[in-house]
Parts: C-alpha cells; sequence; structure tokens
C-alpha cells in the first residue's frame, strides 16, 4: 500500500508507548511472491516442470490456478485448515520509510511435510532445494535429505539473520550447491564460525549473486566462474530478482549445460524481474530470451541454450 503523507508527520515523540495510528493510502496491489513458488514460475516458464513442496491456507486456491497454468506441479502443496497463507503488508510513504507486518500462517506448518511420500509417487528428485521457510520445516528437510541420500540445496536466505550458527551449520553442511547473496555469504561465515575456505569444503558449489556485478561460482580446486550480470538491463524493482536467477541456474543444471552457462542463463531471467515490479509479473518470448543471451553473453552460449527453450 501507498501513503502520500509521512509517517514522521503522525508520530508523536512524546506519545510512543500510547501508538494508535490509521493511514488513508492511495493504492493497493497484490502481488504473488513466496521464493518456492518464485522459483518454480520460473522454471515453468523456462519449461522445466518443478515441485513446489510447502504449506499453504484454504485461500491458495487462486494462486494454485497461476502456478499450474505456468506449469509448475502443485499436488504436494500442504493446505492448513486453520491458518491463512503467509504474507507480508507493508505500506510505504513518499521517502521509502515503511510499517510492515509478516505473518506466518499455515508457513509453520511445512514441518510437517514429509519429502519421502513425494518422491515414491515422482521418483528420487534431480536436487531438493530448502529456501527459506519454517526454521524447523528446512532442519527436517535437510536432515531427511541426508537420510535419504537426495542432493540438496541450501538457501536459507532471509532466515539467515533469525538462525542461529547451529541451525545454518545444519542448513549447509553436505549441501550439493549452497546459494546465497554477497552479503549473505559474510553473514553464513560470521555465524557458522567457518572461514571462505572452510564453507566450500562443506559444499560441492558455492553460488553467490553479487548484484550488478553479476554472480561467483567456486568449487574446491578449481578457479572461480564469474560471469557478469546481463546487458542493457533497466532496473526497476528487486523483489524476486534472487529467486529468478536461482529458477534460470536450475533450468540449465537440469538441460545438462556448465555452471557457467547455468549462470548465464539465471542473469538472463533475473534481467526480467528486476525490469518489473512483482516477481512472477514478466513474460518473454523464447526468441527473445535467447536474444538477450546472445546480446549479453555471445552467440556459442546462445547456441548451446537454444534447443532447450520451450
Amino acid at each position: 500500500m501507498g501513503y502520500s503523507g509521512t509517517f514522521r508527520d503522525s508520530l508523536v515523540v512524546e506519545q510512543l508507548d500510547k501508538v494508535s495510528l490509521s493511514f488513508l493510502v492511495d493504492d493497493l496491489e497484490i502481488r504473488r511472491g513466496g521464493v518456492a513458488a518464485n522459483m518454480c514460475f520460473g522454471l515453468g516458464v523456462l519449461g522445466v516442470r518443478g515441485v513446489l513442496v510447502g504449506a499453504a491456507g484454504e485461500d491458495f486456491a487462486d494462486y494454485r490456478s497461476w502456478l499450474e497454468r505456468h506449469g509448475v506441479d502443485c499436488s504436494h502443496v500442504h493446505i492448513s485448515e486453520s491458518r491463512h497463507t503467509a504474507r507480508f503488508v507493508c505500506t510505504t510513504d513518499p521517502t521509502g520509510a515503511q510499517i510492515a507486518s509478516f505473518y506466518p500462517g499455515a508457513m509453520s506448518e511445512a514441518r510437517m511435510i514429509e519429502l519421502g511420500p513425494i518422491t515414491q509417487s515422482l521418483g528420487a528428485p534431480s536436487y531438493v532445494l530448502v529456501g527459506a521457510d519454517d526454521p524447523d520445516g528446512m532442519l527436517r528437510h535437510t536432515q531427511e535429505c541426508r537420510q535419504r541420500g537426495y542432493a540438496f540445496i541450501a538457501d536459507p536466505s532471509q532466515q539467515l539473520a533469525f538462525g542461529d550458527g547451529d541451525l545454518i551449520r545444519d542448513l549447509v553442511d553436505g549441501a550439493a550447491i549452497l546459494f546465497s547473496n554477497e552479503y549473505e555469504s559474510h553473514m553464513i561465515a560470521q555465524k557458522t564460525g567457518w572461514d571462505d575456505a572452510e564453507v566450500l569444503a562443506r559444499v560441492g558449489v558455492q553460488v553467490t549473486t553479487l548484484g550488478k556485478d553479476g554472480v561467483r561460482i567456486r568449487r574446491r580446486s578449481e578457479d572461480d566462474v564469474v560471469v557478469a550480470a546481463a546487458a542493457d538491463v533497466t532496473a526497476v524493482e528487486p523483489t524476486g530478482v534472487g529467486d529468478a536467477f536461482r529458477a534460470g541456474f536450475l533450468a540449465a543444471a537440469s538441460w545438462g549445460l556448465g555452471l557457467e552457462r547455468a549462470a548465464q542463463v539465471g542473469c538472463v531471467l533475473a534481467a526480467y524481474v528486476v525490469e518489473t515490479v512483482g516477481t512472477q509479473e514478466y513474460a518473454f518470448s523464447s526468441a527473445g530470451f535467447l536474444r538477450r543471451v546472445r546480446d549479453s553473453y555471445g552467440d556459442v552460449p546462445a547456441d548451446e541454450v537454444a534447443p532447450h527453450l520451450p
């Protein structure tokens, strides 16, 4: 929601212990989100059918239809009998100040989901990406991946600020891939007590997004792979950009392309998101996507990506 006045004009410093405020907002925008849904949507528009695993409320029906129309398997979403789907509600004034609330709702029931029955019906997964969710659910799913031998991807992102060292170590150790942005990579090191070499020793591949500077990929005893961001990007709004990068990266990995190509596909998909308001409001043609790959990274990457686009 957008408020045309400023919050500071409504706050009486001497009365902050008795705050009672109401704002007449000018607009209301409802956007679809959630890190797992954003990633599955990105996979879907690239022709890869991801399986969405998480907990939602009975109000999920419309969102389910949207995701399924865009190639997402929602058959294993747990529906709460008593809680609404998690949501973030935010009001912003013209100065950029925000008053916001996050309602976890049904997300707290993610810990009730077992991966075993899902894989029995679908087959063994290429990867299980454990993203930001109910911390107990994240821990359960990471531990289940270890026990069942599923390759898992650690992507704790927003939960890093709230998790302690023990939780983060448990979520990261043994991951096939560790995703984070640069700030989060420093937070992982700080909270776990591991230096960069120790983090890398505990994961197969460390993928660190660098904002406008692209992405860096590290592996033990290998040279870093550094990929620039896509060319000619007009940034509008950054929410969901990291989720889109992950979707593009994993789509390319599922096509059997190498790490450099995966990062390039991820950066191009991320470009579409940063150029729109909303995490799932973008659209493109295969020809348009391929043109951006070619313009950003050259003919060889474009030729390797082309056969896989829907």
